[in-house]
């Protein structure tokens, strides 16, 4: 019986059971655990570890809420997974095939707006993927976990109301169905069972690691709405006059809901001083005109013609000197009572600014230094330095009272969520009609950037809205199934074969810069993320494509070490780049992962970037991959026959990828039982394994369609084909293959599908196959001349014997007249000559042989050619003579030329990468 972690009677001060232990209350619990930890952190090999975040023992301590959260490296996760977890066993009845259904989850839902982050996978989606691959009380793992959706999802797994609510029926003995569509028929099938998983999440950087902290521990909801109006009437009674406005001349005070402040230009003509909001806002219009007039001079400018006013003084709080943009309140919204009204700033207003600015601030605050970044630049050049400065003096001090007073770590969790980014100098004001009823304002994502017009926001407001959001999501009976770990994916301190699933979400390239746009959160925190190792793309941290894609093979390495064989990892993707998403697909592969599918995860709502970048994706990708068996590891070891290894391989291959497609009444082809994809994942393998490829593309061609069953172009075994007839038979129409052109490979693919269907003539391919050389061909790619392709890869029918069977056969059932004809018919074989067609395995056989040594040929030259010179190469060249490279343990030359290529080339072909990436990893192991 698997045990899970449990906080009962925390609330009334009663016993707590926690991994495997009972404590009087959960103080004691707590406290317990806060000194083990403090141990820990004596010791020198422990703050070592990778990913061990900067701070000091007394600010790790003050976050942490051992063993369930450390803002370190957990030293409980191996005592957690004895705890809840099962053994991994070879007689363990598993077997799943991949999640193919597209996933489709808002991010309307009160747990995922909760919070704020850069990225989210809503909860619900991911509750899909743990119901497909898990049972109850299973261990999950999301080593990039962020804001701790994974452990949310894998505690509502248990819960029946949020499952119905997804569409799901639950039986009264947990047995969750699902409806699906059968032979035209909506039926319901049961797919998984209803009951809490276990999670370890992980995550680099402390920020995100506090906040899944808070999402996924029980708390009173009533209880935390009282604490929090406590603590905000608190901080009200001593500072809220600097949100007091008033309301005509013998009116009431009104309460602040924002003040707009603007920078103040210089006009380059007449050097006077001008408020940006006076000479360029149209509210009537609710636009900002690009050109506005100097009100001294009425010269026409523009923002790039003026110059910033700015003013020096001393940091109070550092005592040195700096100079940052002058800024003017131009508007103030204000509340009496239930009413909103707007005013510009009278003399009692402006007498309130001066009181605010010459406050002394009695609580700390943080002063942490602004470090040289990729997003950093845009506030450095403002003179924003450091932590304090992204905010005025008024959020300032109401943000430093509130963390002084919120003793209690949620509600520091609370201040995370309302007031750090949104009461900073980065939330912009959006100008608006009049009746416009939105907010009209908000922080431009993946960014630190610093508007020209900026809301000012009260901090009772928004801390009432935060207050509102989170009481929404706590709940006091949620289990305490997850533990939360801040550290490196790369270094995980996991067992062996520990895991049963992985889901995860990484950073993609240079997508997002995690560490530099959690820096306002972390400096609050007093704990920051160790950059060192954060799997990005950073040109300030010296981290290019090739050093991420060494982090992420660090990463998955270590995914693949933790689950259990057989088992499964979903890894969300998000990038447009090729090169990102080979670098993705090369880790996975050199990590011993193998690829079985890949679909969408539309999360409905788009960030900034993907609904106004034409580069940026609407949909999130979703790679399906699996930990091999035991059995196939052990034929390596073995030494078994190659050949007999590669079809092992290919077999169990077959059985993890789905059967059958189908979205919206039209079949879909299913790309990973192409025989070409089908041979590039046996290669991958092998090279994985440091083992020649024991059969050639051809070799595998003839081999496949020997051993296992063809429809559609795609291979099945013995027991999928009936099931593949079965659906296939309800749809007239076949599954249609997409085929892009963008490399001579593509092209050769794709004159193969052409000619099999129509055997043709030159100038009959010719204008169909200069259609496909669009824009998207690799500009680093060499175009091949129609003529060589058809000469090295195809025959062609010259008018002498009999015609071959494929030409017979397309000319007899498309044209009446030579219906019925003999192969030798004169009249036949006018109408084939000069065709050009697939030809059969074994012919195909020798034309690879004499096409090979044709490009190995051309290999020679290029590792005598320089740089310049290879510029523009050939992928086949290249591929061909870094597979012979390979078989010959001849590491060199594949890093030789890889050196000499163009980063596009290497980084956008995920072949070149496996190669060059394991010739790396032998030459330093034999070094």
């Amino acid at each position: 019986m698997t045990e899970q972690l449990k906080m009962d009677g925390g609330k009334n001060g009663g016993p707590v059971e926690c991994l495997g232990m009972t404590f009087p209350n959960d103080d004691a619990r707590r406290e317990h655990f806060l000194k083990l930890l403090a141990e820990k952190l004596n010791e020198p090999e422990f703050r070592s570890i990778a990913g061990f975040p900067d701070a000091d023992d007394a600010s790790i301590l003050e976050l942490s809420d051992p063993p369930y959260y450390t803002a370190c490296p957990n030293p409980f996760v191996e005592q957690f997974i004895q705890t809840v977890g099962r053994p991994h066993s070879t007689d363990e009845d598993y077997s799943s095939l991949p999640f193919i259904a597209d996933v489709k989850e808002g991010k309307n839902d009160p747990i995922y707006n909760a919070h704020s982050y850069h990225t989210k996978v809503p909860h619900k989606a991911v509750m899909r993927y743990l119901l497909h691959y898990t049972k109850p009380g299973d261990l999950i793992l999301d080593a990039f976990c962020g804001t701790g959706m994974t452990g949310v999802a894998a505690q509502l797994c248990g819960d029946r109301s949020v499952l119905q609510s997804m569409g799901y029926q639950v039986l009264d003995d947990g047995t969750v169905l699902e409806q699906q569509d059968e032979d035209g028929q909506k039926k319901w099938r049961p797919v998984s069972q209803l009951g809490a998983r276990n999670a370890i999440l992980c995550d680099l950087s402390p920020a995100a690691t506090f906040i899944a902290s808070n999402y996924n521990k029980p708390l009173d909801r009533n209880e935390f709405t009282r604490a929090s109006n406590k603590l905000l009437a608190k901080v009200n009674n001593e500072l809220g006059w600097m949100y007091e406005t008033s309301h005509g001349d013998n009116g009431p005070k009104g309460k602040i809901n924002y003040v707009v402040w603007s920078d103040v230009f210089l006009c380059p003509e007449c050097s006077e001083e001008m408020v940006f909001w006076d000479v360029a806002v149209d509210r009537e219009i609710g636009k900002i005109h690009d050109k506005f007039n100097c009100p001294h001079c009425s010269s026409e400018l523009d923002k790039r013609s003026v110059e910033r006013a700015w003013l020096s003084s001393l940091d109070p709080h550092t005592d040195e000197p700096i100079r940052q943009p002058k800024q003017a309140p131009v508007l103030i919204n204000y509340s009496v009572g239930t009413r909103r009204f707007e005013k510009v700033p009278d003399a009692n207003d402006f007498e309130n600014f001066r009181k605010i600015e010459e406050y002394e601030l009695s609580y700390w605050v943080p002063v942490d230094e602004v470090q040289d970044g990729d997003k950093t630049g845009e506030p450095k050049r403002l003179g924003i330095t450091r932590a304090h400065h992204f905010y005025s003096k008024s959020s300032l001090a109401w943000l430093a009272a509130l963390r002084s007073h919120a003793g209690r770590l949620d509600h520091r969790f609370l201040v995370t969520y309302s007031m750090l980014n949104t009461l900073s100098k980065m939330y912009r004001y959006v100008v608006k009609k009049p009746d416009y009823k939105g907010q009209g304002g908000g922080i431009l994502s993946g960014t630190l950037y610093i508007p020209s017009l900026n809301r000012g926001l009260s901090v009772t407001s928004s801390f009432k809205r935060g207050a509102s959001r989170l009481s929404a999501i706590f709940d006091e009976r949620r289990p305490r199934s997850s533990i939360i770990t801040t550290e490196s994916a790369g270094a995980l301190r996991a067992p062996d074969n520990s895991v049963d699933y992985i889901f995860i979400d990484p950073p993609f390239g240079a997508n997002i810069m995690y560490s530099e746009l959690n820096f306002l959160w972390e400096a609050w925190l007093k704990v920051r993320t160790s950059p060192e190792e954060e799997a990005i793309e950073n040109r300030s941290q010296g981290k290019n494509l090739d050093a991420y894609r060494s982090l992420m093979i660090k990463c998955f390495r270590e995914a693949f070490r933790v689950l259990k064989p057989g088992r499964w990892m979903t890894v969300e993707f998000s990038n447009t780049k090729a090169s990102v998403w080979n670098a993705i697909q090369s880790a996975l592969q050199e990590a011993g992962f193998v690829v079985a599918n890949v679909a969408a995860l539309d999360k409905k709502q788009g960030s900034f970037n993907a609904i106004n970048n034409k580069t940026s994706v609407k949909q999130d990708l979703v790679i399906s991959a699996y930990k091999p068996s035991e059995d196939l590891e052990r034929k390596f070891d073995a030494g078994e026959n190659g050949e007999k290894t590669a079809w092992d391989f290919v077999e169990s291959h077959l059985r993890h990828l789905p059967v059958f497609k189908a979205q919206n009444g039209l079949m879909e082809f299913v790309t990973e039982r192409d025989p070409r994809i089908l041979f590039d994942r046996m290669v991958a393998w092998f090279v994985r394994h440091n083992e020649t490829i024991p059969l050639s593309s051809q070799e595998f061609q003839e081999g496949v369609r020997q051993r296992f069953y063809e429809r559609d172009g795609m291979f099945f075994l013995a027991d999928q084909v009936a099931e593949y007839d079965r659906k296939r038979s309800k749809y007239e129409q076949p599954p249609q293959i997409e085929m892009f052109v963008s490399d001579e490979r593509s092209a050769i693919d794709w004159i193969s599908d052409f000619l099999r269907k129509r055997p043709s003539t030159y100038q009959e391919i010719h204008p169909e196959f200069m259609a496909q050389l669009g824009a998207g061909w690799k500009k680093h790619e060499e175009k091949p001349e129609l003529s060589a392709l058809l000469e090295d890869n195809f025959l062609r029918f010259d008018g002498n014997g009999d015609v071959p069977s494929q030409i017979h056969s397309y000319l007899s059932t498309n044209f009446k007249d030579l219906r019925g004809l003999e192969k030798e018919d004169p009249r036949l074989k006018a109408k084939a000559k000069d065709r050009w067609y697939v030809p059969d395995p074994n012919k195909a056989k020798d034309l690879e042989q004499k096409r090979e040594r044709s490009l190995l040929k051309e290999f020679e030259a290029y590792k005598t050619a320089n740089k310049r010179q290879l510029k523009e190469s050939r992928l086949e060249v290249l591929r061909a003579g870094f597979k012979t490279a390979w078989a010959a343990k001849d590491y060199n030359t594949i890093i030789g030329i890889a050196e000499k290529l163009p980063d596009e080339t290497l980084q956008e072909d995920e072949k070149l990468l496996l190669w060059y990436d394991q010739a790396l990893t032998r030459t330093e192991a034999d070094a």
